[in-house]
């Protein structure tokens, strides 16, 4: 089925006169003759019923970049020709900034780059929160712009700025199962080939790099902030759960909870709303009970090649017996998992 939401379409099908594009055509004065330019290249952009609110256009280089300041050696990198959102409190910009750094895990390319005008103030800061950088400077006719760039090959130690690094070093990996109804919500890049992208809308939970997941599993209380976790969408009981429970992506903690961590329900409702899929009625329900606990993440990366129970069994070494709702992993038996799954074991890393 199509996707529906985040639309990947050539230049010469979207509509330039489009008022989204007015302050790009005022920033930039070759924009218009730009953009029709690259008629025949791709973009992703997203629009509702008034007009387009997100847009981002990458391109793969390997050249040296010379019409910047101080100039940078040859090198393969993703550049983020254009990326300018609609800010409407739905975590738009964090799902097509991941969309940008999936384009690098994917093609296994370990530096992104932007210029971006000082002024952009709100963009400048969503990038230094996943590591962009400022390391030059690119002086045009419209002005000087900052070259920010987020190198993939390098960790800081910071969790968000390292994203979508993840880091095994004193580590505990976990599996965590969660139901399909909850799975294709939260995990919009990690959707089955059998699932509808009509269920994937704007919203804070699906556009947003940072998940939470309530549940009242008493293992998950030994979760901890750093713990590696391997997403689990179980049985959508169309068939055996052997062929139909499948591995599908990799998060990493940042904080679990209990209901004895939150002060009062207007903290726990402020922790969880933006980054859960649940109603304020589910929220309200799930908090009455005294055993549960909130697990915040963020979702680093999806599978290539979703497994199956009985590959993650058969292949991976992953013990049958005991509880799939969540289940310790050893890591020699993760690292099968990211291998099957399809993952560059280059974005793995084991760093004090």
């Amino acid at each position: 089925m199509q996707q529906t939401f985040l639309k990947h379409e050539y230049f010469k099908n979207i509509n330039l006169q489009d008022p989204f594009f007015d302050s790009l055509k005022d920033n930039y004065e070759g924009f218009e003759r730009w953009f029709l330019k690259k008629r025949d290249e791709k973009a992703y952009f997203h629009e509702n019923e008034e007009g387009i609110q997100a847009f981002l256009y990458l391109k793969v280089e390997d050249e040296e970049l010379i019409n910047i300041y101080p100039p940078q050696p040859r090198k393969k990198r993703i550049k983020i020709g254009t990326l300018k959102i609609n800010p409407h409190g739905t975590k738009l910009g964090e799902r097509f900034l991941k969309k940008a750094i999936d384009h690098a895990v994917v093609g296994d390319i370990k530096e992104l780059y932007v210029t971006i005008f000082p002024k952009h103030t709100e963009l400048i800061t969503l990038l230094e929160k996943y590591g962009f950088r400022v390391e030059a400077k690119k002086t045009t006719s419209d002005g000087v712009e900052n070259v920010m760039v987020k190198r993939l090959d390098e960790a800081t130690g910071d969790l968000l700025a390292d994203y979508p690094l993840v880091n095994l070093h004193r580590k505990n990996i976990h599996l965590l199962g969660i139901l399909p109804k909850y799975h294709t919500l939260l995990f919009p890049d990690s959707i089955l080939t059998n699932e509808s992208f009509d269920l994937i809308k704007d919203t804070s939970h699906t556009n947003s790099i940072h998940k939470v997941y309530i549940c009242y599993m008493k293992d998950a209380k030994y979760i901890k902030s750093g713990d590696i976790i391997v997403i689990y969408r179980t049985n959508d009981y169309q068939g055996p759960a052997e062929y139909r429970s499948v591995a599908t992506s990799i998060c990493v903690v940042e904080s679990q909870k209990s209901k004895q961590d939150f002060k009062d329900y207007d903290e726990y409702y402020e922790f969880c709303k933006k980054h859960s899929v649940f109603s304020d009625e589910e929220l309200n329900s799930l908090y009455k009970r005294d055993d549960m606990i909130a697990i915040k993440m963020t979702y680093n990366l999806a599978m290539e090649r979703k497994l199956i129970r009985k590959t993650l069994i058969e292949d991976c070494g992953v013990p049958r017996e005991g509880y799939w709702g969540i289940k310790r992993l050893t890591e020699d038996k993760f690292e099968n998992i990211v291998k099957l799954g399809g993952i560059h074991e280059s974005f793995i890393i084991d760093q004090a």
